[in-house]
């Protein structure tokens, strides 16, 4: 990649990274082009040139926010932590996004998710379930997941509660409740057990 080419991918970086912020502060729609521009350094008119326009950014933003947080997933699955330091770092960041995440921007990132195939379905199927299914055998090996649950069980268990979120009166109220659920996932209802 020459020079030129490299500073146009920066100047698109900082642009994502300046709305995402943005976003997550105030949300979508309280926020405009100008702002966003101001806030990454940059004219309108270059935002135009990339993006075309601010519908398209939003989407751009989307994606790169999904990127960026199945880095993070990966990167906690791929540490040398034991089994139950991962799923309470899986779960502190889980909180933490839900704590940080403006609500107008939520809503958003979910109308996104639930409108039919696309970046971030895919994103789930192709890259997060398999690595959830790698987690939990791993859990089962260190003995902290009962081995005699089948990776289909806890395959079905964790796309039900996707099918479940997508649901718009769901997915609209459920922010509150992010880690909540992540515990009903990783210890159930009977709660954390001490090892």
């Amino acid at each position: 990649m020459d020079g030129f080419q490299r500073r146009r991918e920066q100047k698109k970086l900082n642009i994502l990274e300046a709305a995402l912020a943005l976003f997550m502060e105030y949300g979508v729609q309280k926020i405009s082009i100008g702002e966003i521009a101001k806030k990454a350094n940059v004219s309108q008119v270059t935002i135009y040139n990339y993006f075309e326009n601010k519908h398209n950014l939003i989407h751009e933003v989307f994606v790169y926010y999904t990127d960026k947080a199945l880095d993070e997933f990966e990167q906690i699955l791929a540490s040398n932590i034991a089994f139950p330091e991962k799923i309470k770092q899986l779960m502190f960041t889980k909180n933490e996004t839900a704590k940080q995440i403006h609500e107008d921007f939520y809503q958003y990132l979910m109308k996104e998710y639930t409108s039919g195939i696309n970046y971030m379905e895919k994103i789930y199927t192709e890259k997060a379930l398999p690595r959830f299914i790698d987690l939990f055998n791993q859990g089962k090996e260190q003995g902290y997941v009962d081995p005699n649950l089948s990776n289909e069980a806890i395959l079905f268990y964790i796309k039900a509660m996707n099918e479940y979120i997508q649901r718009e009166e769901v997915y609209q109220s459920i922010l509150p409740l992010t880690e909540d659920i992540m515990r009903i996932l990783f210890y159930g209802i009977v709660g954390e057990k001490e090892k």
